[in-house]
């Protein structure tokens, strides 16, 4: 049954609910200032668990309807006072008015990833983070990941400006759940240089679990989940659109967005789509860098019915994104980029000005779509609730890697997956203030891979379900919770048989007796991988300043197709790939602790992890016999999965001093090490010892002023500046010369913005002017692939590989829209 069959098939049984539900809940009240008791106009009221927010009239007064029975968690926010966070029991007509108080520091968001319901993150035992909209709108970034890679333990692995992937203390790729609006999101993650396919422009918020997440998500949350939250819905009888237009002067980069929607009568609609494109980037060392150019256009739409009984959302996107992925060859006597122009690459011109700031797309690029549709459900049923989120997802991948006509639009690397997902869970209903919740989650995949010239991985299917139960239990100023799941992942690769192609010479696969005498780089792999996952931790709050927190979890991830069964060269990374088809799943065992203090002046949140992993699964480069590179695939390094059994610690620490309302001072310090535990003591050295890849130590400062003025019409403005610093890594895995020590840097950057309103006080238009790395420092990221981007190692000169990014001046035009359905 396809997914909107389901669809269909959800809002039509919810139909048949309706009037068996008790009719006529609302819930109504006032949003007022504590101190002055006057009403709070056009403040925001949301029902998270609900997904179903609105917007206070004049007075402050605000109001529901057709709202399923129970007790819900209901947060308010409005600009320049600390966000309300209160437990209100709907049941038929409720009343709740909302005090807010006018204070600098935030108490605490409500997250709603990990969780068996909405949920202060001052009361949720695990480890995690909110990153808000304003957040997201007033830093610069290049993509929707280096957005949040300034979140204390949060980084990102890079491939240039628009290629990043999320890593969580010191680990990534399929360790970390990627999720859009809570389905997950599927495509290849198991690739370098693959990033997340999701428009950032229709990115609301998002939420980061930091720590193990297959109790509730199954295997690939073994080290957290990054929870890409879109825009919500209108209130009941709004329209509301924004369109937004940007520009980035180191490479050029143009983008705009424009979204509408509304809902009248409990009918939610939604549109958006967005473009950015950009030349290549440049820094003071290597100039404009070939072959970083990218082009991404995308499209959603969305629609939902809130009654009663419920809701049900269905979302269709598309992502279409044109990246060129560069190879870092230059000319060795300048140390210019060149460029291949032929298969047998016999000679390489060197790049021309004009290309380097073309716009254009290069032969030699990868053009990824992604279209995903999915629906999310939720039905009232008596005392308690049923989700049911129902997904499919298909992500294309083209590689191109011949340079030449007539064969530039066939793809080298070619790569189709289909995924097919389900996630039902039942929430019971509460007893004795005991919240259970059950529920079966998983997702089927078929990913072929036969329709290119170049084959790193083989044909592949696998089916994944996991079943799991959670409670939290409130004692007074004790919050527990906890639960268990139990996996199971069945996974087959097909074998391949490859020869070359008569006419143009490439490989192609061949079957039956075409077989014989071929190359067999894959052969048939079936097996079943299972395990046992958990967690149980408790929150005390001591007062409302002060909590402590404690939780330990135990994680489970099955092997990945790359892992297990890669046999080849991965166009864009510049390494020929070796799997391991003995692998084992990988387990960890981590336990957090931290606290938080918050005060009208001071916030200080403080938080340590020590994560042990079984079978930790690792890259690393292979060496000849005689200690040289060793070499299968001319101009390719060789790298092979290996695992062992390693060790994580760490810890961050916020502190955010506020002597007065506006002016704000926000410190973070991030720091995570990493050990291999499986090498015999007596053969461990300084070259073997840490795990390889890990963040340095790093944190972040920032200096704001916030500043409205209504003679001038300006709201909501703000002016800051920002130093980032990273320690220099040492602690590298050198053996094999799988990693080398990166230098440590400091970066400036600075930012200004507001709105501006019109005579009636509302909002017409916000512009944002910011930069990044103003100094114009020349630096290498440690967890930028494009460091090892070096055709010369043993050049004698200074400064090898490819360095990041130099100054980037934002300039960002935002324009919200907001309109009364006309009453009828």
């Amino acid at each position: 049954m396809k997914p909107f069959s389901y669809f269909l098939f959800f809002v039509i049984t919810a139909g048949a609910f309706e009037n068996g539900l008790a009719q006529g809940n609302t819930l109504s009240g006032r949003v007022y200032d504590i101190k002055t008791n006057n009403g709070l106009p056009r403040s925001s009221v949301y029902i998270p668990d609900l997904k179903l927010g609105t917007i206070a009239d004049t007075a402050g007064n605000y109001s529901f309807k057709s709202l399923p029975a129970g007790s819900y968690l209901v947060q308010v926010q409005f600009v320049g006072f600390k966000t309300l966070t209160k437990n209100v029991t709907i049941s038929g007509a409720s009343k709740a008015d909302l005090a807010m108080s006018d204070e600098a520091v935030e108490e605490g968001s409500v997250v709603v990833t990990g969780t068996s319901k909405a949920t202060q993150i001052k009361r949720n035992p695990v480890p995690v983070v909110s990153i808000s909209h304003n957040y997201l709108i007033t830093n610069l970034n290049t993509n929707i990941i280096d957005a949040i890679a300034k979140v204390p333990g949060v980084t990102a692995l890079t491939t240039g400006p628009n290629v990043s992937k999320p890593f969580i203390r010191g680990l990534g790729y399929n360790r970390i759940l990627t999720l859009f609006d809570g389905v997950r999101q599927e495509g290849q993650q198991w690739g370098d240089e693959h990033g997340i396919e999701v428009d950032e422009y229709g990115v609301d918020r998002v939420e980061v679990v930091k720590g193990p997440a297959s109790l509730t998500y199954g295997s690939d949350a073994l080290a957290g989940v990054v929870n890409l939250i879109p825009t919500q819905p209108a209130a009941e009888g709004k329209i509301i659109g924004d369109v937004t237009t940007e520009y980035q002067s180191n490479n050029g980069m143009f983008g705009g967005s424009a979204m509408l929607g509304g809902t009248k009568n409990g009918f939610e609609w939604m549109g958006r789509v967005s473009h950015k494109e950009a030349a290549d980037y440049q820094n003071k060392i290597d100039g404009r860098v070939y072959g970083t150019a990218f082009k991404e256009t995308d499209a959603n739409l969305s629609f939902g019915l809130h009654k009663s009984w419920g809701y049900s959302h269905i979302n269709l996107s598309i992502f279409d994104d044109l990246q060129e992925i560069p190879d870092g060859s230059r000319d060795s006597a300048t140390r210019q980029f060149t460029k291949q122009i032929t298969e047998a690459d016999t000679f390489r011109p060197i790049v021309t000005p004009a290309e380097l700031k073309s716009y254009a797309i290069t032969p030699l690029h990868q053009h990824v779509q992604h279209y995903r549709v999915f629906s999310t459900n939720n039905f009232t049923l008596g005392a308690g609730r049923l989700t049911v989120n129902l997904g499919f997802q298909r992500s294309v991948r083209r590689e191109y890697s011949h340079p030449e006509e007539p064969y530039q639009n066939i793809p080298g690397l070619f790569l189709q997956l289909n995924t097919y997902s389900y996630d039902v869970k039942y929430f019971f209903p509460q007893m004795d203030r005991w919240d259970v919740t059950a529920g079966i989650n998983g997702m089927y995949q078929q990913n072929t891979v036969t329709n290119g010239t170049e084959f790193i991985i083989p044909d592949y299917k696998q089916f994944d379900i996991g079943g799991f139960a959670m409670a939290k239990k409130v004692y007074g100023k004790l919050d527990i919770s906890g639960g268990m799941r139990y996996d199971v992942r069945s996974f087959k690769n097909d074998g391949l048989y490859t020869k070359p192609n008569p006419v143009s010479g490439f490989d192609m696969p061949v079957y039956g007796q075409d077989a014989f005498g071929a190359d067999h780089p894959f052969s048939d792999y079936s097996h079943t991988f299972t395990g046992a996952s958990g967690s149980i931790g408790a929150t005390y709050n001591f007062t409302d300043k002060l909590s402590v927190k404690a939780n330990i979890s135990r994680g489970y991830r099955a092997p990945n197709i790359s892992e297990i069964s890669s046999n080849g060269v991965h166009p864009g990374t510049n390494i020929y790939q070796i799997g391991n088809p003995a692998f084992k799943p990988e387990f960890s065992l981590q336990e957090d602790v931290g606290f938080a203090y918050t005060s009208k002046y001071l916030a200080i949140t403080f938080s340590v992890f020590d994560n042990t992993i079984s079978n930790y699964i690792f890259n690393q480069r292979l060496l000849g016999v005689n200690g040289s590179d060793s070499v299968i695939v001319p101009g390719n390094q060789t790298y092979k999965f290996q695992q062992q059994k390693a060790n994580l610690y760490g810890g961050e620490l916020s502190l955010d001093v506020h002597p007065y309302k506006a002016l704000h001072f926000e410190n973070s310090l991030s720091a995570v090490y990493g050990v291999n535990k499986g090498i015999d003591p007596k053969q461990q050295s300084d070259s073997n010892k840490y795990l390889p890849f890990l963040p340095p130590l790093h944190g972040i400062s920032e200096l704001r002023y916030d500043f409205d003025s209504k003679e001038r019409h300006i709201v909501n403005g703000f002016i800051k500046v920002q130093l980032t610093y990273y320690a220099a890594q040492n602690r590298v895995y050198l053996t094999d010369n799988t990693e080398t020590p990166t230098p440590g840097y400091t970066l400036f950057n600075a930012g200004a913005g507001a709105g501006f309103t019109n005579k009636k006080g509302k909002t017409m238009f916000n512009v944002y002017l910011m930069g990044n790395n103003l100094f114009d420092a020349a630096y290498q990221d440690h967890l930028s692939r494009l460091k090892y981007f070096e055709p010369y190692p043993t050049d004698p000169r200074p400064y090898h590989g490819i360095y990041n990014i130099g100054r980037n001046i934002s300039f960002k035009i935002d324009v919200p829209l907001d309109f009364e359905y006309k009453k009828s």
